[in-house]
């Protein structure tokens, strides 16, 4: 068992938002194999997402721009959230808004609702044209959101922050301050792609968020920045496909990692993921006999 942010996981590797949808839809995992998962995205009301083609490969990755479809809160807490209070390892609801209003409301119609374990408040996603990564750009913008929701819920709160920031470890601080439990690090990164043939961007929404091992390096690198700006738990996220990619993370003092497009090469990635660890790796500090300010202690 691994605690982080108030959350109790069954392993140090979860499934990350957007990879998973609801937990219902993998079959072909074992979800016994899991430390924890974060739902899809969702908004107070259902959403269509963007049209297609929504999805490209890439080297070493791929870029998505789904738009956060989703099926809006009422439907989450009917459908999902009874089956999630049956499960054995905790689910945490993704909430996207396109208001800072919009999230505390998110917040108080999940709080208290079984099978529902936590918050991972999403002010990053870099694939809707309001919100989104327009919040987590800014500590100012980024207070404001974990306030908010922070207001309205006792839930565990979690914040996924963007990569497409100047300077991370602000935010990161900022989201401490207003309350947050926890912090992800970090969404996707945006980019694009060109189809040579028609000269027109291979997305629909022209642009979208890059996953996968391509951007391991530049992930691991704001989580550590990240996780030595605050004292409360981090949790690592971005091309993480084995065993050794996650001890790193855990190596740039993270909790815990999120697991995503290694699980469509791989079903069964975070199991494999999650056997390899070793455990006391967790929390470690590659670098507390240095110069550099010492992690803070989590």
């Amino acid at each position: 068992m691994v605690e982080v942010g108030g959350v109790e996981l069954q392993s140090p590797v979860m499934a990350a938002s957007g990879t998973f949808g609801y937990g219902t839809d993998v079959p072909l995992c074992d979800r016994k194999a899991l430390g924890g998962m974060v739902s899809k995205g969702i908004f107070l009301n259902a959403r269509p997402g963007t049209p297609p083609p929504r999805i490209v490969e890439t080297p070493s990755g791929m870029l998505n721009a789904i738009g956060l479809q989703g099926p809006g809160v009422e439907a989450v807490i009917r459908d999902y959230a009874p089956l999630w209070a049956t499960w054995d390892f905790p689910v945490l609801v993704n909430i996207n808004g396109e208001s800072v209003d919009e999230y505390g409301e998110l917040a108080a119609r999940l709080d208290g609702v079984p099978g529902v374990a936590g918050l991972e408040v999403n002010i990053s996603c870099p694939n809707v044209r309001e919100g989104g990564l327009f919040f987590g750009n800014n500590p100012e913008s980024a207070a404001a959101v974990t306030t908010a929701v922070r207001r309205r819920t006792s839930l565990p709160l979690w914040v996924k922050l963007t990569p497409a920031v100047s300077d991370i470890s602000a935010i990161a601080r900022a989201c401490e301050e207003a309350g947050a439990d926890a912090l992800s690090a970090v969404n996707t990164f945006v980019g694009m792609s060109f189809d040579l043939g028609s000269g027109q961007p291979r997305l629909a929404f022209r642009t979208g968020g890059l996953s996968g091992p391509a951007i391991r390096p530049l992930a691991l690198y704001l989580a550590y920045q990240v996780a030595r700006a605050v004292s409360i738990p981090v949790v690592g996220i971005g091309g993480i496909a084995r065993a050794e990619d996650a001890m790193e993370f855990l190596l740039a003092g993270c909790r815990a990692v999120q697991v995503g497009t290694a699980t469509f090469v791989d079903p069964n990635a975070i199991g494999k993921i999650a056997a390899g660890i070793s455990l006391p790796l967790v929390g470690k500090d590659p670098l507390a006999q240095s110069s550099d300010r010492p992690l803070a202690s989590r």
